[in-house]
């Protein structure tokens, strides 16, 4: 608390220090430093920050002072509030986090935000996509495999898809939505050997638009978490102009809970390393891939 006050005391503002402590710390210490901090001078560590800071570096110093619940929580009203909706970000937490964590944040969201998050996902999405995220917000009670149930999910697969004219999009729905990863991965392995083709490429054969963007991120998820934020990160940087909110929501949000096995994985998909693509692809700070 105090390097940071003195970094913020007086004419200009040591940014350097300020990264660098609060990149070296956990969020839980960051959490510690917040109350050391106003216990000592009187103020919001927050407030001082925003007050000193400006622009990305800003947002992303707010952003890692936030805790990860709340955090997450706060993106998902971000991208329900207003006039249109951020679809990425929808699919990208909903997807991604467990059945535990999605039950904090909503919990988090009520309190923090003042609303349901089912009732105003429901609000600005609709038809099958709708349904989707309404189930992954609904806390799994039959985790692990069901053994008996994996061959018959992969054949339901088939027959609602690539087997039959047209699609039956709402049994893709109920399958992805209410099974668990372990169990998916499997029942992926299988429809692999009964079609012949990976469950990706009918889904993207047989679904269009939102709902094949959350299906997609639904089997990403279930077959490797670190993977698809590996794939999500070097999409945030690969196109002219960097997609910065995606790339500093991953960093952010992913930095103590599986940081290393994605760089891991984008080393091995795209053969450099996150760390120096950050350095060459964007403006962000490349602190957080080096020390988290």
């Amino acid at each position: 608390a105090e390097v940071l006050h003195r970094a913020m005391k007086g004419i200009g503002t040591d940014e350097d220090a300020i990264l660098m402590l609060l990149t070296s710390r956990s969020n839980d210490q960051r959490q510690q430093i917040k109350a050391a901090y106003k216990k000592s001078y009187g103020k919001e560590l927050v407030s001082a920050l925003k007050s000193e800071l400006g622009g990305l570096f800003e947002d992303l110093i707010v952003a890692l002072m936030t805790p990860p619940v709340s955090y997450d929580a706060a993106q998902l009203r971000k991208a329900l509030k207003g006039a249109g909706t951020d679809d990425q970000v929808l699919i990208e937490i909903l997807a991604s986090r467990t059945s535990e964590q999605l039950k904090e944040i909503i919990k988090v969201y009520k309190k923090d935000c003042g609303g349901k998050l089912e009732k105003d996902i429901c609000g600005d999405t609709s038809g099958h996509y709708r349904d989707l995220l309404v189930m992954l917000l609904q806390v799994q009670t039959h985790l692990g495999v069901d053994e008996g149930m994996i061959e018959k999910d992969a054949k339901d697969l088939y027959a609602a898809g690539e087997g039959k004219l047209g699609t039956d999009e709402a049994k893709f729905v109920t399958i992805l939505g209410s099974r668990s990863a372990e169990h998916l991965r499997e029942v992926f392995a299988a429809y692999k050997k009964l079609s012949g083709s990976d469950i990706e490429d009918s889904v993207k054969g047989e679904t269009t638009g939102n709902l094949e963007s959350l299906m997609v991120a639904v089997v990403k998820c279930a077959r490797s978490v670190p993977t698809f934020f590996a794939e999500a990160l070097y999409g945030s940087m690969r196109r002219a102009g960097t997609d910065d909110d995606t790339l500093m929501r991953i960093m952010v949000s992913r930095s103590e809970v599986d940081m290393l096995d994605i760089r891991a994985c984008f080393k091995k998909l795209y053969g450099a390393s996150l760390y120096t693509t950050i350095q060459v692809l964007s403006t962000f700070p490349s602190t957080l891939s080096n020390h988290c």
